[in-house]
């Protein structure tokens, strides 16, 4: 479209057609295996998040109501969490991102049930833990992550907690140890 003084300027859409909404960042705090221990760092590592995700064996449902002082927080179900009311899986949409949060995951051997799950929910990250140990990775266009055991310490056990942030250029992790 060119304006009265002879410039080109951008015209307006297209009938039915809708700019996409601008991303807002957001931080997550990431937990798992926590085993009824909430490490006092995680209040302090935590601090300005968004949204804080438990990928299970939370142990202690006190820890639910530590973590919902810091931020919002979504919970699920870890093995070792018999007589606890949390779901096995839960979907959150955060900013602009799916996530698809479950315990026990093998990203690559994923069980039947998880690979339908993933392939009907379409998330963007799938986080888990059970494995008490990091990872992050792309598998099949799928981000995967694994913040590793935040539970009491134990002697030769590393120990950590992540943040994710999301942003317009997609998902930057970091691991923080404890």
């Amino acid at each position: 479209m060119t304006s009265t003084d002879g410039k080109r300027r951008p015209g307006p859409l297209a009938p039915g057609v809708n700019m996409p909404p601008p991303v807002t960042p957001m931080k997550l705090g990431i937990i798992s295996d926590t085993h009824g221990f909430l490490d006092p760092r995680v209040e302090k590592i935590f601090a300005g998040m968004d949204h804080i995700l438990h990928a299970g064996d939370i142990g202690n449902p006190l820890i639910e109501l530590e973590l919902k002082f810091i931020a919002p927080v979504t919970i699920v179900l870890g093995n070792t969490d018999l007589g606890l009311t949390f779901k096995e899986t839960e979907v959150v949409v955060l900013g602009d991102k799916k996530f698809l949060l479950h315990h026990i995951v093998n990203p690559r051997e994923l069980s039947e049930q998880m690979e339908v799950r993933i392939r009907r929910e379409r998330p963007d990250a799938v986080i888990f833990g059970h494995t008490h140990k990091k990872f992050a990775e792309m598998v099949d266009g799928v981000f995967f992550f694994n913040p590793g055991y935040a539970g009491k310490p134990k002697f030769g056990t590393e120990r950590s907690v992540a943040r994710l942030h999301l942003d317009a250029t997609g998902i930057r992790h970091e691991f923080i140890p404890l």
